[in-house]
């Protein structure tokens, strides 16, 4: 259990006021400014975001005046081209030298001591990274949350295929806030009115003609553009290639269902790995907002209730006032256990061996529950024919009723969901454990390798682990995805290895674990129409009926789960 943040004095709180800035090349920046009413000085702590500054990511932070209130001066930015900032907005494009000017600036506010922290998740996590690149010499701190290091990898693609509903709801908040600065009440409301309905688009093409009208200089057709990890666009926008030296000590702040949680872990590995500052990480049972208690269909309880606030306070009174609060001291890494409701404390994010339970089956493990086996055994299937070669479990994809997206960190709602009714679909291939003898602990990273074909030339993989409780509940835990563009011969059956979402859960003795593959999840991911055009050149008419064949249960086949089990002697 992490130690509580200590109490703190509460100061009283000026009225806001609005600042100016001025930018390098002279364009104007806006923000509120916050005083605690008392002698200084005091430290800055400052946020860059895209929302209008009057919100102050108050989704999942204490409001700006009670930052103030314990002793600091805090600034809350419209970058370049929202609120009321001037310039033209280009998604990242200007964050790195405005990110600069806006530390410098801060740095020698009145009543400031010269030294600036910064906080902030999604893309106010991002200004954070941008201004860190330039090395300004007040910048002492940051709290980056739910970030992208890799924005292909970490934001906009999930295994190769398009975060759809993600990226296009995104795109679509920020349009309207174009259209709102424009005043173009006509265009704000159709953004608006598709942005809050449900998600009713083409599940093959991604391509969106009212931003195409309204927003064609939005970042998301350069996205769907740039399908290509190693185009030089990615390269351009992406933080680690620039990160170089960036040494600063920073607090590494995900959830366990967020969208960005790859970012946040490729990030904190990256400087746990070589700086010489202290670097935490907090992991909650979160989706990207709100930090809450309540995620999907489950109550984590009052200790999933976010700590977030009062623990950046302690680590900005470490960094900027200078306080000793004992952070040098404690466990580097605090993750919620998403199974015990509680939240565990290590010297390091966990990399335990892998242990693998193998996929096995009679053959119809698309048709119902005891077919398929998750065991610690591998050549288990039940039927061989032709001289052992294992019954492959075949489940045929529709386009016309494609596997919906249910729960997880890649679609809206997120969460922790019951899939029981889902994975009762026969284009869904579920493998299911024995009952537990004791309780298990995962803590890491879960690989899924997949010995499988299909009779098209691209298809989709979709899996998701969960937890068989003994009422009947599968409560899904995790999940990732997987575009394979190549097209291989039936025999013998490639392998493919699906990286699902990081987790820390421990599992009840008599619950059991399952597996359920697709080759859909829809919106989240557009559906693959099966021929290998890119997801913006796809058409709904062309997209195709796909068999898949899972294999299983033999040495040349060896499906499996691969799960970071933790003992308890390691923790």
């Amino acid at each position: 259990m992490p130690p509580s943040p200590r109490d703190f004095a509460m100061l009283p709180v000026l009225p806001k006021k609005t600042a100016s800035m001025y930018t390098r090349d002279r364009v104007r920046l806006d923000a509120d400014v916050y005083y605690p009413d008392a002698e200084g000085p005091f430290p800055v702590l400052l946020m860059r975001q895209p929302y209008g500054r009057a919100i102050a990511s108050t989704v999942v932070y204490a409001h700006p005046a009670w930052y103030a209130a314990h002793g600091y001066i805090v600034v809350i930015q419209d970058v370049r081209g929202r609120g009321t900032s001037e310039g033209e907005f280009s998604l990242f494009a200007h964050e790195i030298e405005d990110g600069a000017d806006t530390v410098e600036w801060a740095s020698q506010l009145p009543g400031s001591t010269g030294q600036v922290g910064m906080y902030g998740f999604s893309y106010q996590g991002m200004t954070q990274l941008y201004a860190a690149i330039a090395q300004p010499a007040a910048l002492r701190t940051i709290c980056p949350s739910m970030v992208a290091f890799d924005l292909y990898a970490d934001w906009a693609y999930e295994g190769g295929a398009f975060c759809y509903q993600n990226n296009l709801s995104w795109a679509l908040q920020l349009a309207s806030e174009t259209a709102r600065r424009q005043g173009d009440p006509e265009a704000y409301e159709a953004l608006y009115a598709v942005a809050h309905a449900p998600f009713k688009v083409d599940p093959v093409c991604p391509r969106s003609e009212l931003l195409e009208r309204l927003a064609p200089d939005s970042f998301y057709h350069d996205w769907l553009s740039n399908p290509d990890p190693t185009a030089d666009y990615w390269r351009r926008l992406s933080p680690k290639t620039y990160w170089g030296e960036v040494d600063l000590p920073m607090l590494h702040i995900g959830g366990w269902f967020d969208t960005h949680l790859r970012g946040t872990l490729r990030l904190y590995r990256s400087m746990a790995a070589r700086s010489s500052y202290l670097q935490h990480l907090w992991v909650g049972p979160w989706a990207h907002l709100p930090w809450g208690r309540r995620v999907g269909s489950v109550d984590y309880g009052p200790a999933a209730s976010s700590p977030i606030d009062q623990v950046q306070i302690r680590w900005f009174d470490q960094f900027l006032k200078g306080i000793d609060s004992e952070l040098m001291y404690e466990s580097p890494v605090h993750l919620f256990d998403l199974g015990s409701n509680q939240w565990r404390s290590l010297g390091a994010f966990p990399n335990p061996p892998k242990t693998p339970l193998w996929l096995a089956s009679d053959g119809l493990a698309a048709m119902g529950d005891g077919h398929g086996t998750l065991t610690p055994q591998m050549g288990a299937s039940a039927v061989d024919v032709d001289g052992g070669a294992a019954v492959p479990d075949s489940f045929v994809h529709d386009p016309w009723r494609p596997v919906p997206a249910l729960g997880g960190h890649a679609t809206v709602p997120p969460g922790p969901v019951d899939r029981a009714a889902l994975d009762s679909r026969t284009d869904v291939v579920t493998y299911t454990s024995e009952p537990l003898a004791d309780d298990l602990l995962i803590a890491g990273e879960i690989l899924v390798d997949v010995c499988c074909n299909a009779d098209t030339f691209s298809f989709d993989l979709s899996a998701a682990l969960s937890e068989v409780k003994p009422n009947g509940t599968v409560l899904q835990f995790t999940q990732g995805y997987l575009r394979i563009g190549t097209h291989y011969p039936a025999q013998p059956a490639p392998r493919y290895t699906i990286a699902l979402q990081p987790t820390c859960i421990q599992l009840p003795k008599g619950s059991a674990l399952r597996l359920s593959l697709s080759g859909a999840s829809s919106p989240a991911y557009p559906v693959n129409a099966g021929g290998g055009t890119l997801p913006a050149d796809s058409q709904l008419i062309d997209a195709r009926v796909i068999t898949v064949s899972v294999y299983s249960g033999t040495t040349d086949a060896p499906s499996r789960v691969m799960l970071p089990v933790v003992k308890s002697v390691d923790l």
